[in-house]
């Protein structure tokens, strides 16, 4: 065919890169809290909560509907309109002047965006990849992970040079061309595509294929296997987004208690050491992000998608129930990463669980409501540890205020509730995994 001859199937790759890593920006809200807080003093820890949770929740909504759009009238036009929300969104943000108007342009308008734009990407390279999907569903979403990486210093210097509001509109208008310029690289294969030389291998243990052919939406729904493996998308989601959306509020609290040891007031020095460390972490988590859809999804080529998903499960729940004992630095990274690598992997094999449950044909439309656990463990897990978690402190702090050096009070907490929740889910999560067996129609 003249399409399967002449287009480079890589070159959807690196558009699918371009978008990703602009949408994966939204896991960098930690870095925007303490600007927003000090800009909206009027605003609660969950009304800060509040943008992260939502944008999440909307983001799984554009999914679900964009992933039927783009089955019926390709992907390129679908994700331009993504992006272009996305910025638009963010452009408007800059302008609120409180909570509601914010949280309608950052989230709502921004998370439809986002949901437009990442299913594209995901939905066309699973058509052009059929000999590789575990390797490259990984990598389709890999830069949505690694946007946090590339983004959360740009962000700083915006916020240190411009403010909190100019770094909103300098990062929509980014975003906007960015993924424009990667949705022009949305192609769809010919109908029957197969890469050169490649035919479907037999049945590989531990890869399930449903045997019926390719799922309607409908037929999925109909089928326990969709709600079974919702509910594991929606733990290790839960997992994830809770360590990921409050990274630096929970750094600081073990350290803060630490340092109030020392000092009766924490110093406006050690207390920026403090959130600088914080945002460092942010960025180490979003490389371990990135690293696990890239490392899980060819592992699960080699060992099967089963197998891979209860492996990654007893990792991030053993590591969530020993979460709050990491204390120290060094260990709170090793614990934070850990949980990074492992979401990574979630949000890396679904996609091609989903294609290997329900087929291709419709995969954009299926992985959307499979994407909803995303955002349902979107809304639950950034709420959650802040909800549940126990204030076991408040140290006073130095603080600049208008060029004057205040006192303000830092409320430490315990997340160790919200953490075993987590981890029990995750745990509970490999026995749900180890029963399933592939749909039939």
């Amino acid at each position: 065919m003249a399409g399967e001859k002449t287009f480079n199937r890589w070159l959807v790759v690196v558009g699918a890169m371009l978008i990703q890593v602009s949408l994966g920006a939204v896991y960098i809200y930690s870095v925007f809290k303490p600007s927003l807080m000090a800009k909206f003093p009027t605003w609660s820890a969950t009304d800060l909560a509040l943008p992260s949770q939502l944008i999440l929740a909307f983001f799984a909504v554009g999914v679900i509907f964009a992933g039927k759009i783009q089955d019926k009238i390709g992907p390129r036009l679908v994700a331009s309109v993504g992006g272009a929300m996305l910025g638009v969104g963010l452009i408007i943000a800059s302008f609120a002047t409180d909570l509601m108007m914010f949280t309608i342009a950052f989230s709502v308008i921004g998370g439809l965006g986002i949901g437009a734009a990442y299913v594209c990407p995901i939905a066309t390279c699973v058509k052009w990849f059929p000999d590789k999907r575990g390797m490259i569903t990984g990598l389709a979403v890999a830069g949505f992970g690694a946007g946090a990486l590339v983004f959360t210093p740009i962000a700083k210097a915006f916020i240190a040079s411009s403010g909190i509001m100019s770094t909103f509109m300098y990062l929509g208008i980014i975003f906007l061309v960015a993924v424009v310029l990667g949705a022009q690289l949305m192609v769809v294969p010919p109908v029957g595509y197969k890469p050169e030389g490649w035919n479907p291998p037999a049945p590989v243990p531990g890869v399930a294929k449903a045997s019926g052919g390719d799922f309607t939406t409908m037929e999925m729904l109909r089928t326990p296997q969709f709600y079974l493996l919702w509910i594991t998308y929606f733990a290790g989601c839960m997992a994830g987004l809770m360590i990921i959306m409050n990274i630096t509020n929970m750094w600081q609290s073990p350290s803060m208690i630490e340092l109030a040891k020392a000092m009766p007031t924490v110093s406006k020095d050690a207390f920026k050491a403090v959130a600088d460390q914080g945002a460092l972490a942010v960025m180490i988590v979003a490389i371990l992000n990135a690293a696990g859809r890239l490392v899980w999804g060819q592992v699960s080529d080699v060992i099967g998608r089963k197998m891979t998903l209860m492996i990654i499960f007893a990792y991030a729940g053993v590591t969530m129930l020993l979460l709050n004992t990491f204390t120290s630095y060094p260990m709170f990274l090793v614990g934070v990463c850990s949980v990074g690598f492992c979401f990574g992997g979630f949000l890396g094999l679904y996609p091609a669980v989903t294609a290997d449950y329900f087929g291709t044909k419709n995969v954009g439309a299926n992985y959307g409501f499979m994407f909803a656990a995303y955002g349902v463990g979107g809304l639950f897990g950034p709420w959650l540890a802040p909800k549940l978690m126990t204030i076991v402190g408040k140290i006073p702090y130095e603080a600049m205020d208008k060029g004057a050096m205040i006192v303000k009070q830092f409320a430490a907490g315990n997340y160790v509730t919200s953490f075993m929740i987590s981890g029990v889910m995750c745990l509970a999560s490999i026995g749900i995994v180890w029963m399933l067996k592939p749909p039939t129609k």
